[in-house]
């Protein structure tokens, strides 16, 4: 593979350092947002239409943040045939925390412990959404600095997004994404072509810890989203600018120069009108915008407008949705599979979005291109940078077993189980009264759960948590126990027992 450890890490600095392989786990259960909306008693189209949103995955008590990861990063692993000593590096961006001190992380690590790898820096990183992409930023500056000794980096982002009953319950999900990060990567870091931007916001919060539910500022939060869409944009744009001039060119950037745009998804409704507000960006930026053919055409009335008075202006955003639609289209609705069928993942939720944009289109199509990420999360932080595609696509090139590992995506969301409105609503009811508790035994059932989930078989008194994997063969019993103890009983103990048998981002 690209990147393996036999590469000599202290020559030069590593070449198209970024994603080599990349995993995706949600699910096996998803609630139908049409029914939501007759089951809530809402207006039809409110959740579907208003939201952009067709189905919600969401967890059964049997699955919690450290099942998502374990199954994830096991995923990816056996399925690109890697050793766990090739791992130098392992991180883990998520806000979905069950303890205040053990990491997620240390949880992983039970994967490692056959091989005896137990070199592995990295350890969890949280900011809301935000945390699974500063995960991926220390993943590749590790890789490019003096710390690097060859191996891989391990990026995992995971969450499940769960809100008390009202509006904001529609836009939950969860999920988990696994990346690896090297060198010769396929989908390679521009390197200096990051914008960041970072402020102070009560937008979305969770101050009890107690509870799995966020408090959230509805209004607040988009505004929070598109003024830090608007700073990082700008941000990006100068860095690219002031490349290309080096460079000697004096191009101007825009949109047209993304090959595909993907972002942070809380609902697939502010993503359409995100690529609307990065338009009204180029239009404004513009020194002299053609406004009688072309992309801006009749939109010179909004030529003075100023972008912080702009957040909910329906005209102008009305006016640039109907100018975007064409670039949405081609640039970004693709990215949109994942969240449209499974909701928001939280910190995957932009990288369920990437998977996305790969699983939908050849390793032709992709060759070559830039895409542009936007990542968010409320409190706030916020990064947009740009990935650049490989050029090679041919058969048995990395770009290609990187779209073939990602190209059942479409399949694995057709095979999850609908489940009822009502039995959704147990679920979240039972997930609030229990996900805290000590000597708990979970009561959803594991028979529905995919092929190679990990899942909770118990918590003991003392909050330590038990988990099985169920088989990627029914046939087959389930996989040895492995239980979340302190150091010295976790050595112990793990691997020891066999289970029964066998689930916002």
């Amino acid at each position: 593979m690209p990147g393996s450890a036999q590469i000599s890490y202290m020559g030069p600095w590593p070449k198209d350092v970024g994603i080599i392989a990349l995993e995706l786990y949600f699910p096996s259960h998803f609630v139908d947002q049409a029914e939501l909306e007759q089951y809530d008693g809402v207006a039809a189209g409110k959740y579907t239409v208003g939201l952009g949103q067709a189905r919600m995955g969401f967890c059964s008590d049997r699955e919690d943040i450290n099942s998502l990861c374990l199954t994830v990063v096991q995923r990816l692993m056996e399925r690109n045939g890697l050793s766990y000593d090739s791992i130098g590096r392992l991180e883990v961006g998520t806000e979905t925390i069950i303890d205040k001190s053990k990491s997620v992380k240390t949880v992983i690590m039970q994967l490692f412990e056959d091989s005896g790898n137990t070199d592995v820096e990295g350890i969890d990183t949280t900011n809301a959404c935000y945390g699974g992409t500063a995960a991926l930023f220390n993943a590749v500056n590790w890789v490019e600095s003096s710390s690097w000794d060859g191996r891989y980096a391990l990026v995992v982002a995971g969450d499940i997004a769960v809100y008390a009953t009202g509006s904001a319950r529609p836009t939950g999900g969860a999920g988990a994404v696994a990346m690896l990060v090297g060198p010769n990567a396929p989908l390679a870091f521009e390197r200096g072509l990051r914008g960041t931007h970072m402020q102070h916001a009560y937008d979305f919060y969770k101050p009890d810890l107690m509870s799995e539910y966020p408090v959230v500022d509805g209004k607040l939060s988009i505004e929070c989203y598109l003024s830090a869409l608007d700073r990082c944009y700008s941000v990006y744009r100068n860095k690219i600018h002031t490349q290309w001039q080096r460079e000697g060119s004096d191009q101007r950037f825009s949109l047209e120069d993304f090959g595909f745009l993907v972002f942070h998804s809380p609902y697939c409704k502010l993503v359409q009108k995100s690529v609307a507000r990065l338009m009204l960006n180029d239009f404004l930026n513009h020194p002299n915008p053609n406004t009688e053919t072309g992309p801006f055409t009749g939109l010179d009335a909004f030529r003075d407008v100023k972008p912080e008075e702009t957040y909910f202006d329906r005209d102008v955003e009305k006016a640039f949705m109907k100018a975007s639609a064409d670039l949405f289209e081609r640039k970004t609705k693709a990215s949109l599979l994942i969240s449209n069928q499974n909701g928001n993942m939280y910190t995957p939720s932009v990288y369920g979005c990437l998977a996305s944009v790969i699983a939908e289109h050849s390793p032709s199509q992709l060759a070559g291109q830039r895409i542009g990420v936007f990542s968010y999360g409320s409190g706030f932080a916020a990064s947009l940078y740009s990935l650049k595609v490989t050029q090679d696509h041919t058969p048995g090139s990395a770009l290609d077993k990187l779209v073939s590992s990602l190209s059942d995506l479409g399949v694995r969301l057709d095979s999850r189980k609908k489940v009822a409105p009502a039995v959704f609503s147990d679920s979240m009811k039972l997930r609030e009264d229990t996900h805290h508790l000590a000597s708990y035994v979970p009561r959803g059932s594991v028979d529905d759960l995919f092929p190679g989930t990990w899942y909770l078989t118990r918590v003991d008194e003392k909050h330590r948590r038990e988990y099985s994997r169920r088989p990627l063969d029914d046939d087959l019993p389930a996989e040895p126990e492995l239980v979340c103890l302190g150091a010295a009983a976790q050595i112990k103990t793990a691997f020891l027992s066999v289970s029964l048998s066998n689930h916002d981002g």
